[in-house]
């Protein structure tokens, strides 16, 4: 394991049967994709924020500088595709353009869970905004902020230089946001209420709320939202910003009386209300859509900001030598103590697979760990590297802990990864799907020199770590999560009719029949029979495919999507696989159709667990700590070298409540 704190490189081999012997390539000092984007780590206090650097393609030094404030917890986990795209169209501009991870959000450090998160935020912006002069030798510097990001950009430009701001759908009140998370909190807690007596996440995510407020998955601490309760972006004083963007959402406005109080301050405001934000910030990853109006207007006012005349050097530009910490790629992961020996590294790899280049952060254990396991964590859905809820951050680091050397990437076209030329970009099933784990399995066992490889993912991250598998790729365990389908035909669409849907489909309907609501609905015409009718007949048809398939098994037919078959060939060669559902998953009545009797004939090579609470992403923290214990057991488990099962070794805090089917 290289230790210099350089970030790793590497060119992977060319696909062959177990190719195995490529190096990496270490390169010193930054690391600059092909299309100008440099990842980084730089200071804030003395904790470390992740970052992305757009470099500007112009020759002279830039006057202007763009520093990005994203939006917070799922909104910032749908746009982070869309913001990226602000801040290259940005950079085209020759403008450079920091986009960054907060403290305790994405790759950055985590932070205190008790901490005040706007507190902390707002000195991260100080600190990036420093850290763009630093690097670029900018004289003036916009914040771009995204919703809550609007507002703490606000917030920072009261306390330190800010030249300009543009605002999308910024949050202009602490309380009325506050109050919208409290209403979607209610709601989320409505819809899983007949999972209240399933135990296990219930007592955990009250023990949480005492502590603070989640939100999707996301927690806010009591000194947040406290802090928030308080915060008007229309109270602030912002003394040296003199040109604000506001972009308002159309569906529901609420900067309109804003521009009027700026504008008696002295400030240039451009005011416009755009649609675009449902399907940017709110709608999933794998079908959110760029804001084009939005976008298009952004670029335009800073295009006009850039043709203003220059800034006289007033001492805020500060480009210059900056120390080895400040530089470094590496991050610094506290480990189970205090000494500098049990501390964890964390890096960006930049990988080529063939045309493409896929990135990823490899999380790396303590110096003197000499066992040699991986881990690769694999998207789930459009989602990048973090996770769902940063979930995989947490695995990555917890397991760090333990000794594995675990890498979350991101596969072409999702998340940091660009999409393979003459592809299409958020693609959640990508045909080189195969190819790109292939180079990350490489990496892992090549430049980290590791013998045992594990795949992970959760809904299509554990289909790829299926296909992965049933591929023969050099993995040792596979470990699914929520999967929905184990084969996917080229061309099919994220918005088709799926297998799941058919064996969901019907028994939601039969639940809705015993509601007189759902009754009236009928009989006023607002339910659409004929749709009913036809999901029903088509999950008919489903079923006798099936047991057509079971009867030619008996004459010795294979067809050619059997996943039986699949699933004993991969067990042929050793290797673990293990499922993990949250009840009420679709994907369990798919793998008993289409698996027959070889889940029950595999039981010691193929275990099957059942999480008792859970919506498909876990996105609650109660039952998403479950899960991450789960799958914690599964990964610690010794086998043979058939993929069976040993006894179990104790774990420390084990904190499984999950079951074997």
């Amino acid at each position: 394991m290289d230790t210099s704190g350089r970030m790793s490189s590497y060119s992977c081999p060319p696909e062959s049967e177990g190719a195995l012997s490529a190096s990496p390539i270490e390169e010193s000092g930054a690391v600059v994709a092909a299309n100008g984007e440099e990842p980084l780590y730089f200071p804030s206090g003395d904790q470390q924020l992740f970052g992305w650097l757009h470099h500007a393609g112009g020759k002279d030094a830039p006057d202007w500088g763009v520093v990005v404030c994203k939006p917070f917890g799922y909104e910032a986990l749908c746009a982070h595709r869309s913001i990226r795209g602000f801040a290259a169209a940005a950079a085209a501009l020759d403008i450079p353009t920091l986009r960054f991870d907060y403290l305790g959000t994405g790759d950055s450090a985590d932070l205190d869970p008790a901490a005040d998160q706007v507190e902390a935020w707002t000195r991260d912006i100080a600190h990036a905004i420093a850290e763009l002069r630093r690097r670029t030798g900018v004289a003036r510097v916009c914040l771009l902020g995204f919703r809550l990001g609007a507002l703490l950009a606000t917030l920072a430009a009261g306390e330190c230089q800010v030249d300009a701001l543009a605002l999308v759908a910024p949050v202009v009140n602490g309380r009325k946001y506050l109050r919208e998370a409290r209403t979607a909190l209610l709601a989320a807690e409505a819809a899983e209420a007949v999972q209240a007596s399933a135990g296990g996440s219930a007592a955990a995510e009250s023990e949480a709320a005492v502590s603070g407020m989640e939100v999707s998955g996301y927690m806010l601490s009591s000194a947040t939202t406290a802090h928030l309760a308080t915060a008007d972006a229309m109270d602030l004083e912002i003394s040296s910003v003199t040109d604000i963007l506001l972009i308002d959402r159309s569906d529901l406005p609420v900067a309109r009386g804003w521009p009027q109080t700026l504008g008696a301050k002295g400030v240039n405001v451009e005011y416009h209300s755009l649609p675009g934000f449902v399907e940017m910030m709110v709608t999933a990853p794998h079908l959110a859509a760029m804001a084009d109006g939005m976008l298009a207007t952004t670029t335009q006012w800073l295009s006009r900001l850039q043709r203003a005349p220059r800034a006289s050097s007033d001492g805020h530009a500060t480009r210059g030598s900056a120390s080895w910490a400040q530089r470094s790629p590496v991050l610094v992961v506290p480990g189970e103590d205090d000494s500098p020996r049990s501390a964890l590294t964390e890096r960006p790899a930049l990988l080529d697979a063939d045309a493409g280049t896929l990135f990823g952060i490899i999380t790396e254990p303590r110096l003197d760990e000499t066992r040699r396991r991986a881990v690769v964590l694999l998207n789930t859905g459009a989602d990048h590297h973090i996770g769902a809820s940063r979930m995989y951050v947490s695995l990555a680091r917890s397991w760090a802990r333990l000794g594995y050397h675990v890498l979350r990437m991101d596969l072409s076209g999702l998340g940091d990864s660009p999409a393979r030329p003459g592809r299409p970009g958020n693609e959640v099933f990508p045909l080189d799907a195969i190819t790109d784990i292939r180079c990350a399995v490489d990496y892992m066992r090549a430049a980290h020199r590791c013998g045992e490889v594990t795949l992970v993912g959760l809904c299509s991250g554990a289909y790829h770590a299926f296909r992965a598998a049933a591929a023969g790729l050099a993995v040792n365990r596979i470990l699914m999560v929520n999967p929905e389908t184990f084969f996917w035909p080229e061309g099919a669409s994220v918005r088709d009719v799926q297998l799941s849907d058919l064996v969901h489909t019907p028994a939601v309907y039969r639940e809705r029949a015993l509601s007189l609501r759902n009754w009236r609905r009928l009989v006023t015409g607002q339910v659409d029979v004929a749709y009913i009718g036809k999901m029903f007949l088509r999950r008919l048809l489903v079923g006798v495919r099936f047991l057509a398939r079971d009867l030619l098994r008996l004459v010795g037919w294979r067809p050619a999507w059997d996943l039986g078959r699949e699933l004993e060939r991969i067990a042929a060669r050793g290797v673990r696989m293990v499922i993990v559902f949250a009840k009420g998953e679709p994907g369990i009545e798919v793998l008993r159709l289409e698996a027959g009797s070889a889940v029950k004939r595999l039981r010691d090579r193929l275990r099957v667990r059942l999480i008792e609470s859970g919506d498909h992403t876990f996105s609650r923290s109660g039952a998403r700590k479950v899960l991450e214990g789960v799958l914690s057991e599964e990964l610690f488990a010794r086998t043979d070298a058939g993929g069976r099962s040993l006894p179990q070794l104790p774990l420390a805090r084990r904190e499984n409540a999950g079951r074997q089917q």
